[in-house]
């Protein structure tokens, strides 16, 4: 299946302002961006629930931890680099980027309990065994952290399932971040 990369001229009509909020955001439209424009609903859901996600009670390394662990277990080739350029520009330890990236210990005892409820959650279809939900709250976490992590999840769905579908070129910034499963 063949999918369209929209602009701002060629997009469906309804999508039209989503990318010129992905302008004003990004300062580009990022390529997923362009391939979600085709579905004027699925690209404002994306951009609601990534606005959203930001917004919850994680720092800019949880969010990285939460995003990059779901990217990585689903093999996203596009996500992968785009979260690592994120990383850098949210100033997050670059030994939490490169762990994440090579499946390989995080450096806190708090984040590596982050990143394996998140892939707990991925690959359990969202069930964590009592285990599981205790060690989280060991760590210093809340109730509230497991409903934001699927609130990332949801969100990291939709592009990693569109960019496995697009097969969506990695945009030219992200493209020294280039990564391979």
């Amino acid at each position: 299946m063949k999918f369209e990369l929209y602009d701002r001229n060629n997009a469906p009509t309804d999508s039209q302002p989503l990318l010129e909020k992905s302008v004003k955001t990004f300062g580009m439209i990022p390529n997923l961006h362009a391939v979600l424009a085709e579905s004027p609903e699925t690209l404002e859901g994306y951009q609601l629930l990534h606005e959203l996600f930001q917004q919850t009670s994680f720092d800019a390394e949880e969010l990285t931890v939460v995003w990059q662990t779901i990217n990585v277990e689903h093999e996203c080739h596009y996500c992968v680099p785009a979260h690592t350029a994120i990383a850098y520009s949210m100033n997050v330890d670059p030994a939490v980027i490169d762990a994440l990236r090579e499946r390989a210990e995080l450096p806190t005892h708090k984040l590596q309990t982050l990143h394996l409820t998140t892939l707990a959650l991925v690959r359990n279809r969202g069930k964590l065994s009592e285990q599981q939900q205790a060690d989280f709250l060991a760590a210093g976490y809340e109730s509230r952290h497991i409903l934001e992590i699927i609130l990332g999840l949801a969100q990291k769905v939709i592009s990693n399932y569109t960019n496995h579908q697009a097969e969506t070129p990695i945009d030219s910034p992200f493209q020294k971040f280039e990564w391979k499963a």
